[in-house]
């Protein structure tokens, strides 16, 4: 028995912010380069009392409408937005959905890796005999986490939610997995205050980087030069090891989609890991970097551009904070 994703739906927000809207905010940063160099020009933000639960709830609501929700028996959130400390998210999202009281639900907190992981925990799910459909849940509201003078990661950052359905396929589509992590490089992008290590802060003191954002220790920081190091030393060269994994030649790929940081770094991956442009997809000026969404919204949008309903073999690959990183084969169609 093996695994294979049955659909994909994402959401973003209805609160659209363009780089125009960026521009006017802060009108001595050059947007026009950033759009050029970055590959961003919108990103969609949580409204006010809107959390990555409500987008959730959506991105579900939205695949309910071609599956039955009364089949799944796994619910599986990846979120570092949860609604609450305590309890899980997941088991109000079961409730909210209105899912079965037998099925298995918790979180993972994971960022950019996130999709990939949970990927792996369905695959094994499935494949073990513990679960037959297996709803998979990426949301963020990085949004709310970010200065609203940090306009380096406010131009970068967006919300979501997606929602995949994974069940079991007489076919194995799910291929194997590979996974890295360096939890020495923790501090290049973290929130230092509100859990269990630091109380928010009252007053914090602002603090600065690059050239001239400013955060808070109540923040969202991103160390975005050495966030490219680390991604530049590792994710070529993991790339080729999970297409080795899998026992299958660069040549015989039809698609990589790996995490929608930015279109720089993109390009430059693509260039060290040796692949055609037409196999390496990119999009994502009509939404930013929305963490761990931007692989299954990837995902979707490439599905749509599918011209035959023909499976497309594609390497996945996941990376950043954490740090973490993580890659597998799936397999997908037009349908998804």
């Amino acid at each position: 028995m093996g695994a294979q994703i049955l659909g994909i739906e994402y959401i973003l927000p209805s609160n659209k912010i363009t780089n125009k809207d960026l521009s006017d905010k802060f009108p001595d940063y050059d947007f026009e380069k950033f759009e050029e160099k970055v590959g961003i020009k919108n990103r969609y933000w949580a409204n006010g009392g809107q959390t990555a639960l409500d987008l959730a709830i959506d991105a579900c609501e939205k695949l309910f409408k071609r599956f039955n929700k009364s089949e799944i028996d796994y619910l599986i959130y990846c979120t570092q937005s949860p609604e609450y400390f305590l309890p899980t998210t997941a088991c109000i999202l079961q409730n909210k959905l209105g899912l079965n009281k037998n099925v298995g639900a918790f979180d993972y907190n994971l960022g950019c890796s996130g999709y990939v992981y949970g990927l792996s925990l369905a695959k094994a799910l499935i494949e073990s005999g513990q679960s037959k459909n297996v709803l998979l849940v990426t949301s963020e509201t990085y949004s709310k986490y970010i200065h609203p003078q940090d306009k380096s990661n406010l131009a970068i950052f967006g919300d979501g939610a997606t929602a995949t359905l994974i069940s079991t396929s007489s076919a194995n589509k799910i291929g194997d997995f590979l996974f890295g992590t360096d939890g020495s490089g923790a501090d290049k992008l973290i929130i230092k205050n509100g859990a269990g290590k630091n109380k928010l802060e009252f007053s914090p003191s602002l603090l600065s980087y690059g050239s001239d954002n400013v955060y808070t220790d109540n923040h969202l920081y991103m160390n975005g030069p050495e966030i490219f190091n680390f991604t530049a030393e590792n994710i070529p060269n993991f790339t080729n090891e999970v297409l080795l994994k899998n026992s299958i030649p660069k040549s015989e790929i039809d698609f990589m989609v790996l995490h929608q940081a930015n279109a720089f770094m993109l390009e430059f991956l693509r260039k060290r890991i040796k692949i055609e442009k037409e196999k390496f997809y990119i999009d994502l000026e009509d939404s930013g970097n929305t963490v761990s969404n931007t692989i299954p919204i990837a995902l979707k949008k490439l599905g749509r551009k599918l011209l035959d309903e023909e499976d497309k073999k594609v390497i996945v690959v996941g990376f950043g904070v954490g740090l973490s990183w993580a890659g597998g084969l799936i397999n997908i169609n037009k349908n998804i």
